[in-house]
């Protein structure tokens, strides 16, 4: 049987953990990349032993080429999530050319050296990208400059289906909106209620859970999503279909 291997980027964090988490139930073996390598290791360790650390700059292309290295010594990789990423300046007015190149470095390029660096073993096992994107890819909320490299990484999955298909690889991308990281805390710290706030912008009445990305990434990098390439799947909770506030406005309706 062949031995399936997933490597996800930005694997220390709540949605990489997730998603590794996710790609055991059908892989044989997960790689965690991520800067971090001691919050990976220890990540791995909790996991079990088919989680393998792996330290990465994804902002370097020499890093992600000793990446690829690793990975074809571990047999070759099947499956590959780009999911690093961090956000910085929040407004355009606040924004400036340093955290712009560096939200445009981490967002987008690092998703371009990293694939590029592995396109080979994918294509040699017929493999899946996934790209970890976002709804601020796809409309204005905020976090100029992310929003901006998200939004040329949707451009980049599409790109990769169409230029590598017939090598037998298929990219696509998932869009989440809010998640409940630790990436919030400080912003939960000073607001005890944002939580609840951004709740009320989402058809479900809840933002979404790490786990809630990880099922997605997990259907597209699977048999089940053969057929699929090229797309972009929001897991919202409803944001982009609309906003149920701004319906009972315009409606003047409390059905919404």
């Amino acid at each position: 049987m062949t031995t399936r291997l997933a490597l996800v980027t930005g694997a220390a964090g709540d949605i990489g953990q997730a998603i590794v988490r996710r790609l055991l139930r059908d892989h044989d073996g997960v790689m965690l990349a991520d800067r971090d390598l001691a919050a990976a290791s220890a990540v791995a360790a909790e996991i079990g032993p088919a989680c393998t650390a792996v330290a990465v700059d994804v902002t370097e292309p020499a890093s992600c080429t000793a990446l690829a290295q690793a990975a074809a010594a571990a047999g070759g990789i099947s499956t590959l999530v780009n999911n690093a990423g961090a956000a910085a300046g929040v407004s355009l007015q606040a924004t400036d050319p340093a955290s712009w190149q560096a939200d445009r470095a981490l967002n987008l390029d690092a998703a371009y050296y990293v694939f590029s660096a592995l396109a080979d073993q994918l294509a040699e096992n017929r493999g899946s990208v996934v790209n970890i994107v976002s709804v601020n890819g796809m409309g204005v909320f905020g976090h100029p400059a992310y929003s901006a490299a998200k939004a040329g990484m949707i451009h980049l999955t599409r790109m990769i289906a169409v230029e590598y298909g017939g090598k037998g690889i298929r990219a696509n991308a998932v869009a989440p909106g809010t998640v409940r990281t630790r990436a919030w805390e400080s912003r939960a710290a000073a607001n005890p209620a944002v939580f609840d706030q951004a709740a009320e912008h989402y058809a479900l009445g809840r933002i979404v859970a790490p786990e809630d990305v990880a099922e997605a990434v997990g259907f597209l990098a699977s048999p089940l999503a053969a057929a699929i390439t090229g797309v972009v799947l929001p897991v919202d909770c409803g944001l982009t279909a609309g906003i149920p506030a701004l319906a009972r406005t315009f409606s003047q309706s409390d059905d919404y």
